[in-house]
């Protein structure tokens, strides 16, 4: 609809028209902001690159997610736990925790996987290059071969002391990019 086409439309109708436009028009600005922002981040920081001939299989963002800490000698120190549900724009599910692992909530799939790049982040967990080690099943993840976590928050472990033995779960966020073929 042109600008005369608006003249004869009334005015709240009008209002809606345009209201309708923007709305498709900030919908498809994000949509490019959000592939390009995961490129974007990719591009930035050559030793997180997965190889070169793969491709983006799934991206996926953090929904709720925590990594969990075990004190050792008074300090919350080490490795952690995750333990997050990723979310994509196609409403497909996968569930992150211990190994790492990530395992598809429609289909079962399921892959494990082992750093082989970090970048540090401050103030949040780094953001990692992993290599996938394990498959089992059929579906999305089966041609997982390397995954991305990128644009962290949060993660850290406390700085408080502790008792031995003592958990804590701190909240996180991160994007998951996964490549293959």
């Amino acid at each position: 609809m042109n600008h005369h086409e608006l003249r004869d439309v009334p005015g709240n109708m009008r209002s809606l028209t345009r209201k309708i436009g923007i709305a498709v028009a900030a919908a498809i600005v994000t949509a490019g902001v959000s592939a390009g922002a995961a490129q974007a981040a990719a591009a930035e920081t050559p030793s997180l690159q997965p190889p070169a001939n793969l491709k983006i299989l799934g991206q996926f963002v953090v929904g709720s997610g925590t990594q969990t800490y075990t004190c050792t000698g008074g300090k919350f120190t080490g490795s952690s736990v995750p333990e997050a549900e990723l979310f994509d724009g196609a409403n497909r599910k996968i569930h992150h925790f211990a190994g790492p692992t990530w395992q598809s909530r429609s289909d079962g799939s399921l892959i494990t996987a082992a750093p082989v790049a970090s970048s540090p982040v401050p103030g949040a967990i780094p953001e990692l290059l992993l290599e996938v080690k394990t498959h089992s099943g059929q579906g999305i993840l089966s041609n997982v071969t390397h995954i991305q976590r990128m644009n962290t928050f949060g993660g850290v472990a406390p700085t408080t002391a502790c008792t031995d033995g003592q958990k804590a779960s701190v909240p996180y966020n991160a994007n998951y990019i996964f490549w293959g073929n």
